[in-house]
């Protein structure tokens, strides 16, 4: 049995660089930090979200915990991106290790923390879920456990925004809620562990770049929300630790690899009413696209050193990894490509496969992570060419309001449009993940995995 409280905070596209007189909550937990300042933290490539939020949860790497990137191919050879499942992540969570060794008198909160679902160890949850009608229309939600407190959330904070959560319109309001959600459990609630996700930061700087303007207003809004939290902590004696899962460098520089291997004759698509769909199942070689890394599937394991030698030629592409590197890198497991493809700093993976934008398939000009065979942030944006793209996401809606079908096509297919990505380890560890802990002395040298075993010692002592 333990009393102590720790709430993680997840500050994603926090670095230390980021941190000074213009955050001033965040620089007073740096110069409270036990070890004098704010702590770069090594983390698992590719560094990205699934991958790293695995990393801090199990203590292992990608090798061991099976969340290679943010999507993979799947066992019924589907693409599938984004899936929040418990089931996905392989190996014991620190909660389930903390539950197991002090009762069930330990508590856990998980607040948009991935692989949430299905994560019945942990006493509160709650997560982004809509709901799916069988004529396709969507209605926005929340899903978590228990019931009560889910109602309890929205009686208190409203209906998540979850049209600012991604999309276009993605902006501070869903970190907003997030971030009372998680001071309202820490203050009703007082689990021992709260695992808290704000991605404030993610949506400006992959749109603008981490230098513009708009960025600069999300930091100052993070720290605002950091703020927050710290109150509700301060007032129920729970300690913070804050970290990051990567930082977010500029690109100028789209690489399109499954057009290039569509070229080659190794990439197949099925042609049909709703444009053209990527067949994986006649491919030979296809790219699962994640920011600055892809996982690169070969069926023919006699053509790889081709598509190694290929894909080292390419403009835009920084290393190619082969089973050595995955090896030496914890990147060997089964759901990785055969090759993992890093790009250039300056540039990174789009999952086009098409030749012509008028036969692009349908999802490509909508916002439909699940849908897409890679991340696609080009959906934070509303089509340039669109006079008028609101009014136009608003009729559509009025369709899906009335009972009718709808397509809700106003995302671009500009690619050079994105000025910020990620997955690569950082330049330099200024420009990396961050870790902060003010209340607790953290390891030495920290990495991603050492998170889990140092927190359970902190509940043992």
């Amino acid at each position: 049995m333990t009393s102590e409280r720790i709430c993680l905070i997840n500050a994603v596209g926090l670095t230390p660089e980021l941190i000074g007189e213009h955050t001033p909550v965040l620089q007073s937990l740096a110069e409270a930090d036990e070890s004098g300042g704010a702590q770069p933290l090594s983390g698992p490539t590719p560094a990205v979200t699934l991958t790293s939020q695995a990393s801090v949860l199990t203590g292992t790497d990608p090798a061991e915990h099976g969340a290679v990137a943010n999507g993979w191919l799947y066992d019924t050879q589907e693409i599938r991106v984004w899936q929040q499942a418990r089931q996905l992540m392989q190996g014991e969570a620190i909660y389930e290790a903390a539950a197991e060794e002090f009762g069930d008198s330990f508590t856990t909160a998980l607040i948009f923390s991935w692989f949430s679902q299905g994560a019945l160890d942990a006493d509160y949850r709650v997560v982004p879920k809509p709901w799916y009608g069988s004529d396709g229309s969507k209605v926005f939600d929340i899903h978590g456990a228990p019931d009560s407190y889910l109602r309890d959330l929205k009686d208190d904070l409203g209906e998540f925004p979850f049209h600012t959560f991604w999309g276009p319109q993605s902006g501070s309001e869903a970190t907003e809620w997030i971030a009372d959600a998680t001071a309202k459990t820490l203050r009703e609630r007082r689990p021992n562990l709260t695992v808290s996700y704000l991605p404030v930061l993610d949506y400006p700087f992959q749109k603008y770049g981490p230098d513009h303007p708009k960025s600069r207003e999300a930091l100052a809004t993070l720290d605002e929300y950091v703020g927050r939290i710290r109150e509700a902590a301060n007032e129920t004696d729970t300690k913070l630790v804050l970290f990051s899962e990567y930082g977010i460098t500029p690109v100028s520089r789209p690489v399109h690899l499954n057009r290039l291997f569509r070229e080659q004759g190794w990439l197949s698509v099925r042609h049909g009413p709703f444009g053209e769909q990527l067949d994986v199942h006649q491919s030979e070689v296809f790219a699962v696209a994640d920011h600055q890394v892809a996982h690169v599937y070969v069926r023919d394991p006699d053509r790889i050193s081709t598509v190694k030698s290929l894909l080292a030629d390419v403009d835009g592409v920084g290393e190619v990894w082969g089973e050595a590197e995955k090896e030496e890198r914890g990147l060997d497991h089964a759901r990785s490509g055969e090759l993992v493809a890093l790009a250039e700093r300056d540039s990174w993976f789009t999952y086009y496969f098409w030749f012509n934008d008028d036969r692009a398939p349908d999802y490509a000009r909508s916002v439909a992570i699940h849908d897409k065979p890679g991340y696609d942030p080009v959906e934070m944006f509303y089509d340039p060419e669109l006079r008028y793209p609101k009014l136009k996401a608003g009729l559509s809606l009025a369709k899906k309001k009335l009972g009718f079908r709808y397509r809700m096509s106003v995302i671009p297919l500009d690619a050079s449009l994105i000025e910020g990505s990620h997955g690569l380890p950082p330049a330099s560890p200024e420009k990396g993940p961050v870790l902060l802990s003010p209340d607790l002395t953290p390891p030495a040298d920290p990495e991603m995995t050492d998170i889990k075993p140092w927190l359970l010692e902190q509940y043992r002592s």
